[in-house]
């Protein structure tokens, strides 16, 4: 029987890519799954084609703990902090678009864990699953918004693991590079540079998250070579940052 068997799960920006294939594989395993997105029609698909144990709860990603947590009969065991924002943009993008890559990349995960975490901690057990990004531990070129607030994801979702894993809170931060999704077709030219050259499925994400929860793992690298980039970020600042500047001024010449 999988580990998952009657879990309730609920799954932000499931209306499509990495979190329509979250929710099928957590479907798949048994599992009773509340798909929210913003788009109620993409939600309630995705909900028709997992079919029984599946339940469309759209809305914005920051209010939908209440009612999903009603929906799935008044217990939510593991909640996947997957809608985000791949906001473009240079230091001068206008202050809406900075605040919008903040409220749903990083406020809604806050927002999430204020409502989820007094049942989990009372319970001794809950899951924590935050959709990344590489960006979140290196960065991306012409994506100012949408760097910071994965930054700020990560730390999130770091904190709440240094701060709850001995009370029973299981926390995890899903790190891919270019995943084949609406999000990297709207990356524009710096996606097709940078992201789509290893560009994975979205279902390749859901089995590198399979494992690394069996594995017990926080970190969740679907692209592993993510793993040595992270290394010689932290080792050698200057080198990593000049070859990304590389990067950059190629871009710029495309």
């Amino acid at each position: 029987m999988s580990a998952y068997q009657d879990q309730r799960v609920v799954v932000t920006g499931a209306g499509g890519g990495i979190g329509a294939a979250l929710a099928h594989r957590f479907a798949a395993e048994g599992a009773t799954v509340v798909v929210n997105d913003l788009d109620a029609a993409k939600a309630a698909a995705v909900a028709d084609e997992i079919g029984a144990g599946a339940i469309a709860v759209p809305g914005d990603a920051s209010a939908v703990v209440a009612e999903a947590r009603e929906a799935l009969g008044g217990r939510v065991d593991v909640y996947c902090a997957n809608a985000g924002l791949g906001s473009g943009g240079d230091a001068f993008a206008d202050e809406a678009v900075w605040e919008a890559a903040w409220d749903t990349n990083v406020m809604a995960h806050v927002r999430a864990a204020r409502l989820l975490l007094p049942d989990w901690l009372e319970r001794g057990s809950g899951r924590f699953v935050s959709t990344v990004s590489a960006a979140g531990l290196l960065t991306m070129i012409g994506a100012a918004p949408y760097s910071v607030t994965k930054h700020g994801a990560l730390a999130f979702a770091e904190w709440l693991s240094l701060t709850y894993r001995h009370r029973g809170l299981q926390v995890h931060a899903i790190c891919p590079q270019g995943v084949r999704t609406d999000m990297l077709t709207a990356a524009g030219s710096a996606g097709e540079l940078v992201l789509a050259p290893t560009a994975i499925e979205p279902e390749a994400v859901a089995d590198a998250l399979f494992d690394g929860m069996e594995q017990g793992r926080f970190l969740i690298l679907p692209h592993p070579e993510v793993a040595d980039y992270y290394a010689a970020r932290a080792t050698g600042p200057d080198r990593w940052l000049g070859n990304m500047n590389h990067i950059q001024q190629k871009w710029e010449t495309r």
